[in-house]
């Protein structure tokens, strides 16, 4: 927030800082002209905030510190889809009425029905649709729900119960007011946040001192590093803090930064107001030289010269104001806040003061308005600097840990992650920055990810059903008195208590035994013998005998235990059990054996980061991951399934008709080719599924587009030299002239690389497709 202006939060450590590089102003954060005290925002190390929290209690009283209330409340879209559900409407439909809404910040019904002549129109001449909107106007604005609120804490000086009314969740103090009622109370209301990016950072640095033996001081890495500069200008932001999305990446591509201080408008700029104004696009046009940067004065060219001429910060309003007109910067500030809030009856006093400041100083009365204006008109877009320059330094700190330490950062980043769904992105990215990732070992893995030999080693507590605190006493009993030799040696030293048998189960079904024994059906098998074999030696300790079987100097030769010899499943059903105790396929994908056959089609990431329009038919392969049923009005039945292929997931919605033809192929754990229409809207990627097939049986076709240019002879026989030579099973479609035309079964071919490859050199890539 602010604070980062203050150079006294600088000098204590609070922020890292120094305002005074970076020209960030004091008054922003506290104006002695303004009434209200500012708060100091801190962001904390995500797994040692709670140790923040007690110190407060301790140091306060535990009677007098509690954590704040949040309410959800119903916005636009999600009041629609909301009702829409409860309405029993189908999904794809709410999310074509959802979709006409526009993407304005804090849009409401009622102005999309003004400003949106499509939704207006199917408000005024659809009697369901009406229904749906009318009912969510009355619920849009109300609470949704109540959570805890992310980093507000109240500070009472006596007691809470004399101040708030108060709730226990989840065995945590909570106040049943909002923050700002906290605030209207004048309470103390601080703000503690979590940020995992701290954490993150700091695993990094511990991960980097053990596998290299080098010490980061992360306060003092280069700000200019064209190493890192590099990777951002090539879109490779994956991991990045706060430049992971679609939209942030080629943002950040089409600006090209050379160094730190090119991040910082980033944060100021992909936001709603910036995006949708066109200022993006005249930001990054000036900052190339595309278009020339001219001022209105000569005055406000120190001021905007770092912003190519365009008004980005809050701060740049007050330094304009100050050098134009003789504001104070408190005075500044004050204006800055009242046009932000667009309150007009200050406005046109300040305004006044404005023109009469300007007239002071030489300024002409007409260029004082013309200014004024442009200011009033960018405060509605102006961003905290002091906030911005903040932010984009955690993000060039995790840019240059991913650049020069990309497996130290790779293993911090997935430990940050491991209870959450983000696991699988950052397993995915890593390998495709050619990470190798060991598979999870009871011998060799900890709780966390760690990096061994240039390898990020899995981390035992990702796996689901097994918690960080039942890993860390596995592996101190390991530690203590060496490597488990079988599943009978695990079961006999590690107490039931500590892990129990869903636990051990799923260490056998992601392979965390395979390094002892990799028969992963007959481990579980014998699981409930071997348990029961610990639980009794966990007995004969108590007593103090020994048992039937034991021979008392070796305490794991067992007569009655053995491992039963049975087959070993299918290869998809141990990829399946490394998906449901993973969350994701770790040794395979159930789609390997058909990746050459699927290599051509279009990818779930294709759709969502919008390389492929919206509203293109699409055809991809994919595994079903879940599907869900439902009856429609008309008696008939739909279904939502969610489909995954090597890239990602993606949402299917199948009307009646195609689920009818295809009701035997749909259930969790089908392999299928989809054919589809893509619809990406700002809210979600999904596909309107139109046929499906088995993969097994898909065989793809070939289909070359003959333009104009290659409409002769010689081309033709090109291309019947390719047929003769490459004759196979798969089907041929030529267009001419607009029409796409089977050729007879004389002319199929095989399907590989090669004839790819000589279709392309005779009528060019982009005339080839596969499909």
């Amino acid at each position: 927030g602010s604070a980062a202006g203050s150079i006294v939060a600088y000098i204590l450590g609070i922020t890292d800082i120094d305002p005074l590089q970076f020209d960030l102003l004091f008054e922003r954060f506290l104006n002695p002209e303004r009434v209200t005290m500012p708060d100091i925002d801190v962001d904390f190390c995500f797994v040692r905030r709670e140790e923040v929290i007690e110190y407060v209690k301790k140091r306060y009283g535990k009677n007098n510190v509690a954590q704040i209330i949040t309410f959800g409340t119903m916005a636009a879209k999600a009041a629609i889809r909301d009702v829409g559900r409860v309405l029993n409407m189908p999904y794809a439909e709410v999310s074509r009425i959802v979709k006409m809404i526009p993407n304005e910040l804090k849009i409401t019904i009622d102005k999309a029905l003004e400003t949106s002549n499509q939704f207006r129109y199917e408000y005024e001449n659809n009697a369901e649709v009406k229904k749906l909107i009318d009912y969510s106007r009355k619920l849009e604005g109300l609470p949704r729900h109540s959570s805890t609120h992310a980093a507000g804490v109240v500070i009472t000086p006596k007691s809470l119960k004399y101040f708030v009314p108060l709730q226990i969740t989840g065995g945590t103090l909570i106040t049943q007011y909002d923050k700002d009622i906290i605030e209207e109370l004048g309470l103390l209301k601080m703000d503690f946040l979590g940020l995992r990016t701290l954490t993150t950072i700091k695993s990094a640095i511990d991960n980097i001192k053990i596998s290299t033996g080098k010490s980061i001081d992360i306060n003092k890495i280069p700000l200019d590093d064209p190493v890192t500069s590099k990777m951002l200008a090539d879109g490779q932001t994956g991991a990045v803090f706060q430049m992971e999305s679609a939209g942030m990446t080629n943002m950040v591509k089409e600006l090209q930064p050379e160094n730190f201080f090119d991040l910082i408008p980033t944060v100021a700029l992909y936001r709603p107001g910036p995006l949708g104004s066109g200022m993006v696009e005249d930001f990054i046009a000036r900052k190339h030289g595309k278009k020339s940067i001219t001022y209105l004065h000569p005055l406000l060219e120190p001021i905007l010269k770092e912003t190519y001429g365009v008004i980005l910060y809050q701060e740049q309003v007050m330094q304009i104001v100050q050098a134009l007109a003789g504001f104070t910067l408190g005075q500044a500030d004050l204006l800055r806040r009242a046009m932000g809030k667009k309150k007009a009856e200050i406005l046109l006093s300040q305004k006044n003061n404005f023109i009469n400041g300007c007239l002071k100083n030489g300024i002409d009365e007409a260029l004082a308005n013309k200014i004024f204006e442009l200011l009033a008109h960018f405060a509605d877009y102006g961003f905290n600097k002091s906030h911005s320059v903040a932010y984009a330094l955690l993000s060039w700190r995790t840019a240059y840990l991913k650049a020069h330490y990309p497996i130290e950062f790779m293993a911090a980043m997935m430990s940050s992650v491991m209870n959450s769904d983000k696991i699988t992105d950052y397993i995915e990215l890593a390998r495709r920055m050619n990470i190798k990732i060991i598979t999870p070992d009871i011998n060799t893995s900890i709780a966390s990810f760690y990096v061994k030999d240039n390898n990020i080693v899995f981390g035992l507590a990702a796996i689901k059903n097994i918690g960080e605190a039942m890993i860390n006493s596995v592996v101190e009993i390991r530690e203590r008195d060496g490597n488990f030799k079988s599943l009978l040696d695990f079961c006999l030293r590690v107490n039931h208590d500590i892990l129990n048998k869903r636990a051990i189960e799923s260490l056998i079904k992601c392979g965390a035994f395979d390094s002892i024994d990799n028969r992963r059906t007959a481990l579980l098998a014998a699981l409930d013998d071997a348990i029961a074999e610990g639980v009794q030696k966990k007995l004969d300790d108590e007593s103090g005998q020994v048992g039937l079987f034991r021979n008392e100097n070796d305490s794991i030769n067992f007569t009655n235990f053995k491992i039963p010899d049975i087959p070993e499943k299918s290869k998809r059903n141990i990829l399946s059990w490394e998906y449901e105790t993973l969350g994701f396929y770790l040794s395979g994908h159930p789609l390997d054996e058909y990746a050459d056959k699927i290599k051509h089609l279009t990818t779930v990431k294709d759709i969502v980061n919008k390389i492929v329009n919206d509203g293109k038919i699409v055809k991809l392969a994919g595994l079903i991951i879940d599907i869900n049923q439902r009856m429609v009005k008309s008696g008939d039945t739909m279904c939502f399934m969610t489909l995954e292929d090597f890239t990602g997931r993606i949402n299917v919605t199948v009307f009646p008709d195609v689920l009818r033809k295809n009701q035997k192929l749909l259930y969790a754990g089908s392999v299928v080719i989809l054919q589809g229409r893509a619809e990406n809207s700002e809210d979600e990627a999904v596909v309107i599924a139109s046929n499906i097939s088995d993969i097994e049986h898909y065989t793809p076709s070939y289909y070359l587009n003959i333009t104009s240019e290659f409409d002769n002879p010689i081309v033709y026989n090109k291309l019947k030299t390719v047929f003769k030579s490459y004759q196979g099973q798969q089907s041929v479609f030529t267009n001419k002239n607009g029409q796409w035309q089977k050729m007879s079964s004389d002319y199929c071919v095989k399907y590989d690389n090669f004839v790819t490859a000589a279709f392309e050199s005779i009528l060019g890539k982009g005339n080839v497709h596969v499909y």
